[in-house]
């Protein structure tokens, strides 16, 4: 089973001390293999602060180097003014705690997840998260090189193309599951893959995509519930926009929140997929988002196994994963 890396309040403060005097340390409920603290400092900042354990034997080929990917998407995200957390420090001589540190800036709001609003409030706040989406995406990455799909060098999914990087990151998810004596439809996949190359292909500019924005990661305002903060950027890519709903929607096997799209279409964009319902928008990019379906579905079902998840709803959610998988790659050859 995978465990967080325990850190105590004295390797808190001795990690903290470029920043200043430590006068408080409490938990905060973080993400499934990271520990994550809140502490308040003596000039009257509050700072979080994120472990990931220094065992990855555990991790998906994905997983590896996320914690130096979040520091890097949100440095570029805080830069164009995006509600993200700011990275305060990026410790990874594991001198202080066993594992690699992030610090950044304490977001007020309220968590999405634990929310309880309304259709008419709910609404509103789907069409805030597809304004925050358009203008992520507005971010294109610079430079020469291994440009596309997941940038820590740790997890070596890297490539020069768009069609490349998905390749190599569903191959790299077959091996995952091979590893951990997962059953998966690999040869269907592999040639969905191959089969859409040109289509891949017409994705010619990396856009930054948070790839994990659901209500976990959603501060909300506590009056207008409009977005107010993203956080956990670790799972980010650079890539195709569209990739962006699978995140967002993370068992979604048919239509796109139509509030989303709106949002997103009201602060200048366009996914392609016309009001979210399938047939509707530009065939190929429904095609696209299958792809990416699919291979999200894969992660599901994999991550099950090293993860070691138990309870009453493992199995219901395997299975939707897999009906979920079933559907798009039927979807794709036809």
């Amino acid at each position: 089973m995978l465990t967080k890396t325990a850190v105590s309040d004295e390797q808190v403060v001795a990690l903290l001390a470029p920043l200043g005097v430590v006068r408080r340390v409490a938990p905060l409920s973080g993400g499934l293999f990271a520990s994550v603290l809140r502490a308040d400092l003596a000039d009257g900042r509050t700072v979080v602060v994120k472990v990931t354990g220094a065992d990855t034997s555990r991790l998906l080929r994905y997983e590896h180097g996320v914690l130096g990917t979040e520091a890097a998407v949100d440095r570029i995200a805080h830069a164009a003014g995006l509600p993200v957390p700011q990275v305060l420090h990026l410790d990874t001589t594991r001198a202080h705690v066993d594992g690699d540190a992030l610090v950044t800036t304490f977001l007020h709001g309220d968590l999405w997840s634990t929310l309880e609003l309304d259709e008419a409030t709910a609404a509103g706040a789907r069409r805030s998260l597809g304004g925050l989406m358009a203008r992520l995406h507005r971010l294109a990455r610079d430079g020469d090189g291994d440009r596309f799909g997941y940038p820590a060098p740790e997890a070596r999914l890297t490539a020069a193309t768009w069609p490349d990087a998905i390749a190599g990151m569903v191959r790299a998810a077959l091996d995952d599951a091979a590893r951990w004596g997962v059953d998966l439809p690999a040869g269907r996949l592999v040639a969905a893959v191959e089969r859409h190359h040109d289509l891949l292909a017409t994705v010619t500019t990396p856009r930054l995509v948070h790839a994990d924005l659901w209500p976990g990661n959603l501060l909300l305002d506590p009056v207008d519930r409009t977005v107010v903060g993203a956080l956990d950027a670790e799972r980010a890519l650079w890539g195709d926009p569209l990739f962006e709903l699978v995140g967002a929607d993370q068992l979604g096997a048919g239509a796109v929140d139509a509030d989303l799209l709106a949002g997103y279409r009201e602060a200048g964009g366009d996914l392609g997929v016309g009001d979210g319902t399938p047939g509707s928008g530009d065939p190929d990019a429904w095609r696209r988002l299958r792809l990416y379906r699919a291979y999200f579905a894969c992660l599901l079902i994999v991550e099950i196994v090293p993860r070691g998840y138990s309870g009453d709803w493992v199995a219901g959610h395997v299975r939707t994963a897999r009906a979920n998988l079933q559907r798009m790659l039927d979807e794709l050859d036809a």
